[in-house]
């Protein structure tokens, strides 16, 4: 699974919970950042080895 393969996974996971969720990448970092629930209280980064 890749990170953009693993971004899509996560948002599916968090769609059911959160009613915001925010996506943004990087690419010359290779970083795929994402912001969901209220006042986007949960953050999580996938960089390129999907850490």
């Amino acid at each position: 699974m890749n990170n953009k393969e693993t971004a899509i996974f996560i948002c599916q996971l968090l769609s059911n919970l959160y009613q915001q969720i925010n996506l943004f990448g990087d690419q010359r970092l290779k970083i795929i950042y994402i912001l969901a629930g209220i006042n986007d209280g949960l953050e999580i980064v996938i960089n390129q080895d999907r850490n």
